[in-house]
């Protein structure tokens, strides 16, 4: 039984691909890929627990995804190459996992995001 399904929001294929390959490794279930915003927001139906946001998708950012997510009170994290640039104020407290970055990085946000903070080996 997986730990918790987690929603993979990333517009570059490679990165969700090794994103979802972690996540498997870690016991989590995995909702998406989504590379878009209004696809991401229509897997929220399918019920994933947490969520993992590349900040830009394209020409778009993953923001309106993160209201969702907040409005339906499932944690989540950006992860992004830019760190927290261009972070509006409304997600200023949110978690950013800069890229690249280790598996054992990506367990120890995941655990914070479950409130598992000893389970950092996830």
């Amino acid at each position: 039984m997986a730990k918790a399904s987690v929603l993979v929001v990333e517009d570059e294929w490679m990165i969700a691909s090794l994103i979802e390959t972690i996540l498997h490794r870690l016991g989590y279930g995995v909702v998406g890929p989504a590379a878009t915003a209004k696809a991401s927001i229509g897997l929220l139906d399918c019920g994933p627990t947490l969520a993992l946001l590349d900040i830009q998708l394209g020409r778009e950012t993953s923001f309106p995804v993160a209201d969702a997510l907040a409005q339906r009170r499932i944690p989540f994290a950006f992860v992004s190459a830019y760190g927290r640039l261009g972070l509006p104020e409304r997600f200023a407290d949110r978690t950013v996992l800069t890229k690249p970055f280790s598996t054992e990085a990506l367990a120890r946000v995941l655990s914070t995001l479950r409130g598992d903070d000893t389970d950092a080996s996830a």
